[in-house]
């Protein structure tokens, strides 16, 4: 347990350290990275289904061409999404609110995860799902407080013009939900394919897809939520 946080530390330093120096970079340099991040991302997924369609192959004990084509369909699904989605408003949020800005979305995507972890391993209680048995509603709770609490951290950013008030509250609850949600799905296909993790790439973390569940649903959406409040 020690070893594999210890892991876990030091993997998220470095990757906290190569976000701030990609986030603050010139735009190429940011959308290779996205795009990056994105094949990794789509490769994994990829990976995800084959097990998902191969547990259901032994179950049934059949094989046919429509087998083929849900399999065939549910990647291009994921393509377009990753990449005509999920990298195409990062882009947009990074061109548009900033570099700082696109940091706060991410920060209350991760703040969102710490504080679901927190209260969930403090409080525990009831389980949210049986999608996630490690899932509480506690912990739940905790998300949202803690996304709150990263409203709370930028208003000091005054170049941001980011204010303690409705909307933004209304902003930090909907994109820490939004996250929740991605988590949830992906935890949910993992369990489906009856894996853990959906790879091996960052130590103590598992895939790219596991630490980016939630911020790949969270920050279109937190686009389009900024065009609405």
């Amino acid at each position: 347990m020690t070893k594999n946080l210890t892991k876990r530390i030091i993997t998220s330093f470095f990757l906290l350290l190569i976000f701030f120096i990609v986030n603050y970079s010139n735009s190429l340099i940011f959308i290779l990275t996205i795009l990056t991040v994105g094949t990794i991302i789509c490769v994994e997924a990829n990976n995800l289904y084959s097990k998902i369609f191969t547990s259901y192959y032994l179950k049934q004990k059949t094989f046919s061409k429509k087998f083929n084509f849900n399999f065939l369909i549910l990647n291009i699904i994921t393509f377009f999404y990753v990449f005509f989605v999920f990298c195409y408003y990062s882009y947009k949020i990074h061109e548009i609110e900033g570099p700082t800005f696109f940091l706060y979305v991410i920060c209350i995507c991760f703040f969102t995860d710490i504080g679901g972890y927190v209260f969930g391993k403090t409080f525990g209680g009831k389980k949210l799902t049986r999608i996630s048995p490690n899932k509480t509603i506690s912990g739940s709770i905790g998300s949202f407080i803690f996304a709150i609490l990263t409203l709370i951290i930028f208003i000091n950013l005054e170049y941001l013009n980011i204010q303690l008030n409705q909307n933004n509250i209304i902003y930090c609850f909907f994109v820490s939900l939004i996250s929740q949600i991605g988590d949830l799905f992906i935890s949910y296909l993992k369990r489906k394919a009856k894996i853990k993790d959906t790879g091996k790439i960052l130590p103590g973390h598992g895939g790219v897809l596991d630490r980016l569940d939630g911020i790949i649903f969270a920050v279109p959406f937190s686009y389009l939520i900024l065009k609405l409040i």
